[in-house]
């Protein structure tokens, strides 16, 4: 029989190419990508992986060559070596340990009268140290006698304000049982009666110095590129002046000259035709941001309110002054930040003191000299704590 015929056998069939969905690809593109940015362009405070969540990115840490530090000029190392030896060595053992209250003023205090009711009877815990820069102030208390320091001139929002504030900082520090000191104005009142506010200070191992990053025009756009290489813009930050500092902080503040100097050349109004800088809002949270950013608390015990949003806080008259504004202030447990940008991002922290969330305030301020009598009726009540 006739074998049958063999069928050819069929075409090999064609594979479609591969098609591998295109979100993997771009995926691994972005992973290499944020991997080559966190490497070649890492800032020298931050880790490897600040692009990315530590706990993404930790796989590949070990696959990343090691970053050198910005090289510090000796100036900076000088500088750091003294702040961090200065803040590490042990307070000096005070008999009796007392707060510095620095008053920087034009002229006469119209609260000594009230200021002198708070000290009342605490004679060995607080020395008071006063810088007049326009006129030898009247004094109407004799604990203020003989209170005045060798004093200059002092204009708004110029670095002769910082050289005060160290000035009033070198009196106070010859003193070594002064062990905490506090910068007031003027137009400042206490809010509560000696005792707590001593205890808030002495009982407390930080510093409060207010102190935020602000990215819009009044914060870090008031940065200038003169202070590199030791000042980088991220460095930068902003405060109120009204600090309350320990020791140790104090004498950084003496002890800096570095840091000091790059504000004096470089952060004052009408800065390159076009910038205003003030250098008591920048310089001491810029300074501690730097070198001892843990030791501070990041708020000012001195309250001021600047709701209105002008140029100057708002300002408290006689008939302002009433136990339901004292109350009001006392009772806030929160700091606010407010960003200049065109977002105005709020930021709200409690207050902690110790690791317990307590009053912010300590101290108040603007408040006209016609507020002292209804101050006076109003502070014995009100301060008993």
């Amino acid at each position: 029989m006739k074998e049958p015929e063999k069928m050819p056998p069929p075409p090999p069939r064609q594979r479609p190419p591969s098609r591998r969905p295109l979100w993997i690809i771009v995926l691994a593109c972005l992973v290499l990508l944020s991997l080559t940015a966190t490497y070649v362009y890492r800032p020298h405070r931050l880790s490897a992986c600040y692009l990315l969540r530590s706990d993404v990115c930790s796989p590949f840490r070990e696959w990343l060559p090691p970053v050198p530090e910005r090289s510090y000029t000796d100036d900076e190392v000088a500088a750091r070596v003294v702040a961090r030896d200065i803040v590490s060595m042990p307070s000096v053992n005070a008999k009796n340990p007392k707060i510095a209250f620095m008053f920087l003023t034009p002229g006469s205090l119209p609260f000594e009268k009230l200021w002198e009711k708070f000290f009342l009877g605490h004679n060995e815990r607080f020395s008071i140290y006063i810088h007049a820069s326009r006129e030898k102030p009247t004094h109407v208390s004799p604990l203020f006698n003989g209170r005045d320091i060798r004093s200059d001139k002092v204009s708004w929002g110029k670095i002769s304000m910082v050289d005060a504030e160290r000035r009033l900082l070198g009196n106070a520090l010859q003193d070594s049982n002064n062990q905490h000191f506090v910068l007031l104005s003027d137009s400042c009142v206490p809010l509560y009666n000696f005792d707590y506010v001593y205890s808030y200070l002495m009982e407390t191992n930080i510093s409060f110095i207010d102190c935020f990053e602000d990215p819009g025009p009044h914060g870090t756009g008031r940065y200038s590129e003169h202070m590199l290489p030791e000042i980088e813009k991220s460095d930068w930050r902003k405060g109120a002046q009204w600090f309350s500092i320990k020791r140790q902080h104090a004498l950084i503040i003496l002890a800096d000259s570095l840091y000091y100097t790059k504000f004096k050349n470089y952060c004052k109004p009408g800065m390159e035709g076009r910038r205003n800088c003030y250098a008591d809002e920048h310089y001491l949270p810029t300074l501690f941001n730097m070198v001892d950013p843990g030791g501070i608390a990041n708020w000012s015990v001195t309250h001021v309110d600047w709701s209105e949003g002008k140029w100057h806080p708002k300002s408290y008259k006689a008939e302002d002054v009433t136990f339901g504004l004292l109350k009001n202030i006392t009772s806030i447990d929160e700091t606010t930040h407010v960003t200049s940008d065109e977002k105005r991002k709020v930021t709200k922290k409690p207050c902690l003191w110790n690791g317990t969330k307590r009053p912010c305030y300590l101290f108040a301020r603007k408040f006209y000299p016609g507020a002292l009598d209804r101050m006076m009726h109003l502070f014995s009540n009100f301060t008993a704590v």
